[in-house]
């Protein structure tokens, strides 16, 4: 397990953590298609807080795309980085998770993110902000829509429907497994939505949540309570 101090220059206002999205989203990359589902890695990234101790844990879970089997995992724990402000949530995450990516031992390829991408206020999540500081491939898998409006997919496993803003597609509503609740698909950087959804696709044979967000959540919240007071 990998202990994490917040970097030096970190944001610490709203209005600096803004103007640090505002800088970063111009270069998203949106027109590449990603790797093609099924090869090579796939990393989920997860964190768990506890909030009376301060203490944020991250974990990053590496997959063999085809079988899904473990490759590799590594955790890493820091203080809280950022206080709770809704939209600016990666700032808390941010420091945690790239130890955690940092420490382990093979490349992640695509990473997945228990989160959003483009489907964001302000079109920045945790997905994109990543995928920007790693260079890496990145998507976002939310169990929520977040403030975004979408129709009920239909309810064969496989269906779609746009998440909007306004006229707007975000992401999209995706449903894996039938007649189940939808997650909620967006992309990060480097991946197409296409793309996103048949990786979130592959990585949901037999539940709702991809299997990298389910083993990634199970690591973190460990490692939380393994976490000696920091």
């Amino acid at each position: 397990m990998t202990t994490v101090s917040t970097p030096a220059g970190w944001p610490v206002t709203e209005e600096a953590a803004r103007a640090v999205q505002d800088g970063l989203r111009t270069r998203v990359v949106l027109d590449e298609p990603g790797p093609p589902p099924g090869t090579g890695h796939v990393t989920g990234v997860d964190v768990a807080y506890d909030d009376e101790r301060d203490v944020v844990a991250a974990a990053a879970v590496v997959l063999y795309a085809a079988t899904l089997d473990v490759v590799a995992e590594s955790t890493a724990v820091g203080r809280i980085s950022f206080p709770y402000v809704p939209g600016l949530l990666a700032f808390r995450e941010i420091p945690t998770v790239l130890a955690a990516l940092g420490a382990l031992p093979c490349p992640p390829g695509l990473v997945v993110c228990d989160g959003y991408g483009l489907a964001h206020p302000r079109r920045f999540g945790l997905a994109s902000h990543l995928g920007v500081l790693t260079g890496l491939p990145t998507i976002g898998v939310a169990k929520n829509p977040f403030t975004f409006r979408h129709d009920d997919p239909g309810t064969p496993r496989g269906s779609t429907s746009p998440l909007l803003a306004g006229d707007e597609e975000v992401g999209r509503a995706l449903r894996t497994r039938d007649a189940v609740k939808p997650v909620f698909v967006s992309v990060g950087h480097r991946v197409s939505l296409d793309n996103g959804c048949a990786h979130t696709l592959a990585l949901t044979p037999a539940y709702r949540l991809p299997e990298t967000t389910r083993r990634a959540d199970a690591l973190c919240r460990r490692a939380l309570r393994e976490a000696a007071v920091l």
